[in-house]
């Protein structure tokens, strides 16, 4: 008895933690709240599809009750066989046709949201492209993610800028192994692999910014195992109207980074004699092949949401970064890459690197 009623403690205070921990959670992190178009179609399939589900175990469940209460063993009428019902034509043909008609519930809306997912032309064929298309392409890496945008030469790591309220296509590519490009509210999760582009399209609602985290920024993730951090390959999505994307990809062709301090002066000396800027380019406009580049693009490096994609963005968490990066992401491609830092070198850097923002000339 005594064992029973542990046991039963045990399940219930599990049961409690499940219905507790199912609240938790962030609406950027979340697929329940949706933010874009795709989104909403995806939400909406859920919705359809666990309601079929609720209700065939609902149905399920009430038979099996009539059944196990009706036709119980009863004292005196051990010997008594019910009606067989094996070949009952109206009974097959029932639970043949009901499965087959729920099937045809879910299959018509899933297969035409595919068909609309999977509309790409506008990248695909550039006869029927749109003028004002945007385009960008996203390299995954180890443990970092890289958009560039074709049609103006700019290219930024870590933080995806979009317009809202139209079209943005995507073109998934990676550099070393399977990821999974996934911006929970607002759709997607596709894979990105190396011998081959994926494609697919995502709109942001300029209604429900409020549903990003203050207002601003989507909470993007690779949702493929890659490697000990992939749970710490984050990357932020800031979609901004359509006037001011424009004015954004402007500043951005016409960036330069510029030490504004004697510190910030040191630091640049610093990443170029320590080898950082073969890896790491500091312009937005960079024009060598994407797969020579082998680092994040720092060109707006004082203007990210997070540092290293997980870590709160001020000058302690670069210095920090700079200093031990393996300790914050194990497995990444900077760590070993360059002699240890003495404290001056590291402040130097810090405030180099943190003055590393969009500036026009």
């Amino acid at each position: 008895m005594r064992n029973w009623l542990t046991k039963w403690r045990l399940f219930s205070l599990f049961a409690v933690m499940t219905l507790v921990l199912a609240g938790c959670g962030e609406p950027f992190l979340s697929t329940l709240k949706p933010a874009g178009k795709v989104a909403d179609m995806q939400y909406d399939l859920m919705v359809l599809s666990t309601l079929i589900m609720v209700v065939v175990i609902a149905v399920v469940t009430v038979i099996f009750i009539y059944v196990v209460v009706k036709f119980r063993r009863r004292k005196g009428e051990e010997n008594n066989i019910p009606v067989q019902v094996e070949g009952n034509h109206k009974l097959e043909i029932i639970w043949t046709v009901i499965p087959i008609l729920l099937l045809l519930v879910l299959t018509i809306p899933v297969v035409t949201a595919t068909f609309k997912l999977a509309e790409v032309d506008a990248i695909e064929d550039e006869n029927r492209k749109p003028e004002d298309a945007i385009v960008v392409n996203v390299r995954a890496n180890l443990y970092w993610w890289e958009f560039e945008y074709p049609d103006y030469g700019v290219v930024t790591s870590q933080d995806l800028v979009v317009p809202t309220d139209e079209k943005v296509y995507f073109n998934l590519i990676s550099s070393d192994v399977k990821h999974s490009f996934w911006i929970p509210s607002i759709g997607g999760k596709m894979d990105t692999n190396t011998e081959n582009v994926n494609q697919m399209w995502l709109e942001f609602d300029s209604e429900r910014m409020d549903q990003a985290e203050a207002g601003e920024y989507f909470y993007g993730k690779c949702a493929e195992l890659c490697g000990p951090s992939h749970g710490l390959m984050d990357f932020k999505v800031k979609p901004i109207s359509r006037d001011d994307f424009d004015q954004w990809i402007s500043d951005m062709e016409g960036s330069k980074a510029v030490a504004s301090t004697d510190l910030a002066k040191q630091g640049e000396q610093l990443f170029e004699e320590k080898g950082c800027i073969s890896c790491h380019a500091v312009s937005p406009t960079d024009e060598r092949p994407a797969a020579a580049r082998t680092a994040p693009n720092l060109a707006t490096f004082g203007e990210r949401a997070r540092v290293a994609g997980i870590l709160e963005h001020n000058e302690e968490n670069v210095r920090a970064w700079l200093e031990d990066p393996e300790s914050f992401k194990p497995g990444n491609k900077m760590t070993g890459t360059y002699p240890e830092l003495a404290d001056e070198e590291l402040d130097a850097l810090t405030e180099y690197l943190m003055g590393l923002k969009v500036s026009s000339n």
